[in-house]
């Protein structure tokens, strides 16, 4: 897939909903392949946590895909954490994460969520 459409995708999970802080696309190295953050944010993570956050969501894909065989390919994974929400979900080997504001009421999480499916289902 080109940059482009990385790029694409980041664009239109990003505009579903103000309340979406950051889309990025991460490769099985754990490479920032394409993203896009709502304008005027501050980052939460520095550079290196940063670096560690996208290592983290590669190793664990990789470990998800080994249970993939008797349980099914994930579909998304939603972690609420103290002070944000996250989304994330699978195209081909690569991994689409979105982080949320942490007071977004559920019925907005799960919108969210129904709305990047599609999305993430036609690069697939």
């Amino acid at each position: 897939m080109a940059k482009k459409e990385y790029e694409e995708i980041c664009s239109k999970i990003a505009s579903i909903s103000q309340f979406i802080r950051f889309v990025g696309i991460i490769n099985t190295n754990g490479e920032l392949l394409a993203y896009k953050r709502r304008p005027n944010l501050a980052a939460l993570l520095d550079a290196t946590a940063t670096k560690n956050q996208f290592s983290h969501i590669s190793i664990k894909t990789d470990m998800e895909a080994k249970f993939d065989k008797s349980l099914g390919e994930v579909e998304f994974v939603w972690e609420e954490r103290k002070r944000v929400q996250t989304i994330s979900f699978a195209i081909n080997k690569n991994r689409v994460w979105v982080s949320i504001d942490k007071k977004v009421i559920r019925s907005e999480m799960l919108r969210i969520i129904d709305s990047c499916l599609p999305i993430v289902k036609s690069y697939s």
